[in-house]
């Protein structure tokens, strides 16, 4: 008990100090003060040259429960706004909407950055300079591309979460987490890699579905990006691929076959990867060994799955279709020459020499480059069962 009242008093005391210091957001008081959830970012159709900036504000008072944990507030309005606003730049754009909003937006709680289709194909370096340069911006904002307009995603209203913004950025960690499908990235990450000139980056790629009437947001796959501007797409099976190569797979299931044709479902428990560039009679190869563990979580057929020679199949099995993953993977990033496993960083960290007669050509090299493969999966359980459901016979 003690420990816990020490702990908690010094959670206060720290509160106070925070927001005592001197600064300029700091000495604000919070009822003067848009809090912004999440910013969209779609170059302007109508006005070309500008952009349209949608800022997601909660609207901290009306935030209350509701029956169906919509995004309703507790006085029956919705628990955010959408503030709108057009500029010849992002900076100029925000301060415009001081003219709609009577309260300065405020940054720091923002949790994700969502950028149109149209928008990141045709490039976003200049729209994210002010994020990267505002010191209320934190760098670990989540960075997301809309199918349509950003505008569109952040007007979906979610069953769960009382803020759209608040539902996007829940979902991709979720997502990501769970599936290792696609890959969750913070404005840091995502700014560092595509201004290195040997590496691509990646984004999730979100739609707006309707479904009875009824609109939602999901993950569609991986949007692929060659410097600052979006050049393709991963599906699921090719953004898991890359996660293998990252060593970045935390979770999911795989579906394979056993001996008889029937579906058995892994989850994926743990895994690791070493990535390692080899010189060999002059020329580079890339080294890929992953090793992944995961139990049985279901079984369609009739075999019993703890016998030696079943497990061993089922291993071999995870093995082949992780192996197809990181192909398809491959087969994708060579057809859009974005080198999205970082191997052009590894080789030039570890031959620096070697790196520079390959650099000019390395859009080239990447698409030729050989890439030895090898995979290790491990079963380790069954679950509490060790044999199917299968009535015996008598």
């Amino acid at each position: 008990m003690k420990h816990h009242m020490k702990l908690l008093f010094k959670q206060i005391i720290c509160a106070v100090l925070i927001f005592s210091l001197s600064g300029c957001w700091n000495s604000r008081e919070l009822d003067e003060l848009a809090i912004v959830r999440g910013i969209g970012i779609d170059a302007s159709e109508e006005e070309p040259g500008t952009v349209q900036i949608t800022a997601q504000v909660a609207k901290a008072g009306e935030i209350g429960s509701s029956k169906n944990g919509s995004s309703k507030s507790s006085s029956g309005g919705e628990a955010f706004w959408n503030v709108i606003s057009t500029g010849k730049s992002v900076f100029s754009a925000i301060r415009e909407m001081t003219t709609t909003s009577s309260r300065k937006l405020f940054f720091p709680h923002n949790e994700i950055l969502v950028i149109g289709r149209d928008t990141a194909e045709s490039g976003i370096q200049k729209y994210l300079d002010f994020f990267e340069r505002d010191p209320e911006t934190r760098g670990k904002v989540l960075i997301a591309i809309s199918e349509t307009s950003a505008e569109d995603l952040l007007n979906v209203k979610a069953e769960l979460e009382k803020i759209p913004a608040d539902n996007i950025s829940n979902m991709i960690e979720q997502y990501s987490n769970i599936t290792s499908q696609t890959k969750a990235v913070n404005i840091t990450d995502f700014s560092n890699s595509y201004m290195s000139p040997s590496s691509a980056t990646v984004a999730p790629l979100l739609k707006v579905m309707q479904n009875d009437q009824k609109k939602a947001v999901e993950i569609t796959g991986t949007a692929v990006f060659k410097g600052d501007k979006m050049v393709g797409t991963l599906n699921e099976t090719e953004g898991r691929g890359l996660l293998w190569v990252l060593g970045e797979v935390e979770s999911g299931i795989i579906v394979v076959k056993d001996s008889e044709g029937s579906s058995v479902s892994e989850e994926i428990i743990r895994s690791k990867t070493k990535m390692t560039p080899v010189l060999e009679d002059g020329k580079i190869v890339i080294k890929i060994e992953i090793s992944e563990e995961g139990n049985i979580g279901e079984e369609e057929g009739t075999e019993n799955l703890a016998e030696l020679s079943q497990v061993k199949y089922l291993e071999d099995r995870i093995s082949e279709e992780i192996e197809s993953e990181v192909t398809a993977a491959l087969k994708k990033a060579r057809e859009l020459d974005a080198d999205i496993f970082g191997f052009g960083s590894a080789i030039e960290k570890k031959y620096s020499s070697k790196w520079k007669e390959i650099e000019e050509n390395w859009d080239e090299g990447f698409k030729t480059l050989d890439v030895k493969l090898s995979v290790d999966a491990d079963l380790r359980l069954m679950g509490k069962i060790s044999k199917p459901l299968v009535p015996e016979q008598g």
